[in-house]
């Protein structure tokens, strides 16, 4: 397989440095955004929410359980922008393809062996 993707997260996402070390060992081009240190624009934001609904927000994370129930309601686009951690990760955009976390069945998606 292989190509150019973006791949969305934290930099000192062990997860997210997995899924970068494999897809470039798999032959893909990834382009990485760590969304804490380079923000996403509302639009970016609106996008990603529109593309998972509301899987794109983590509710196992720490940054999730210390939220309060008014920061829990809050629109996924505003909460993204507020606390960036708490978007679920990596967030996968390869051409139309569009992956959440890094489980067998992205990995099997991208043709990284699981």
């Amino acid at each position: 397989m292989g190509g150019t993707l973006t791949l969305y997260g934290l930099a000192h996402c062990s997860t997210c440095q997995k899924a970068q070390a494999n897809l470039e060992s798999h032959g893909w081009t990834v382009a990485f955004r760590d969304v804490q240190k380079q923000p996403l624009t509302d639009e970016e934001r609106a996008a990603l929410a529109s593309d998972f609904g509301d899987k794109i927000v983590n509710r196992a994370s720490l940054t999730w359980r210390a939220m309060s129930e008014d920061e829990r309601a809050a629109d996924p686009v505003v909460m993204m922008g507020a606390k960036p951690s708490v978007m679920k990760r990596p967030a996968i955009v390869a051409g139309e393809l569009r992956l959440l976390g890094w489980t067998a069945n992205v990995k099997r998606a991208l043709g990284v062996p699981a």
